[in-house]
């Protein structure tokens, strides 16, 4: 069974794109609730958004299963990312606005979170770890860009309407200074609000992957999906609005590729 997809690429630069696969089996869509089994917390069309990044080089990693079945963005312990905050775990049982993911009495058991970590989870990761490690041994820097994408606003997760462009290194601990303040000029120069390690500081694969200490250096770039997409169901893409965001994106991603060279 394949459980995603990986291009290779010429440059040391991969994206990953944890949380944009809409593939969930049957017999776990069949325990969801209505509103669960429109996905409504998916990074919506980020593979499409992104899909320039093989042309400029880069590897891509793209799961094919949901963030529903298994989220790949987190640790297997599923320690929590932002202590104190609203959170969804590893399998998720609610929805970003709280409400069930499951029917009632249908939530994921301790032995069954144990298996999607061994079917979904493991996988994903060791194809992640064993294309840094190639690459490695081939190049002196790394940069692993970790893709996503969240409705403007998600009260349960932050308050107000979220910057458009949120870049996140671990409060600078999973790339150099160097290379964040370049991306942070990209985004500042751009039409879009930005931050960098606001509310989204970067994820389990920015924080377990990054280290610039030996030259691996992870960025994630969180984007408010009013830029380029409808934010409610059937959440549809939005070609002229993804034309401006791209060229926003092409720059982020330009400037990678040049300064890892």
């Amino acid at each position: 069974m394949d459980i995603f997809e990986y291009h290779a690429g010429s440059a040391p630069v991969i994206v990953s794109m944890p949380h944009t696969a809409t593939g969930v089996p049957e017999p776990i869509l069949a325990r969801f609730t209505d509103a669960a089994k429109r996905l409504p917390d998916t990074d919506w069309h980020i593979a499409r958004l992104w899909d320039f990044a093989r042309d400029m080089g880069a590897h891509v990693l793209k799961p094919l299963y949901s963030r529903y079945v298994i989220d790949l963005n987190r640790g297997p312990d599923d320690a929590s990312l932002y202590q104190g905050q609203f959170t969804t775990g590893l399998c998720p049982t609610p929805l970003f606005d709280g409400k069930p993911l499951y029917l009632r009495g249908q939530e994921p058991d301790a032995a069954e979170v144990e298996e999607r970590l061994e079917m979904y989870w493991k996988p994903y990761h060791l194809q992640l770890a064993s294309v840094l490690f190639t690459l490695g041994q081939k190049h002196t820097r790394i940069v692993l860009v970790d893709a996503h994408s969240i409705r403007s606003q998600v009260p349960t997760l932050f308050t107000g309407t979220l910057p458009d462009l949120n870049l996140g290194t671990a409060n600078g601990s999973s790339a150099s200074a160097e290379l964040c303040g370049q991306l942070e000029k990209v985004c500042a120069e751009s039409s879009y609000s930005s931050v960098h390690n606001g509310r989204f500081k970067g994820g389990y694969i920015t924080r377990h992957y990054g280290s610039p200490g030996i030259d691996v250096h992870a960025v994630q770039l969180e984007l408010a999906q009013k830029n380029y997409m409808h934010e409610s169901y059937p959440f549809a893409y939005d070609e002229q609005k993804a034309a401006s965001l791209q060229a926003t994106l092409r720059n982020f991603l330009g400037t990678i590729t040049r300064w890892v060279a």
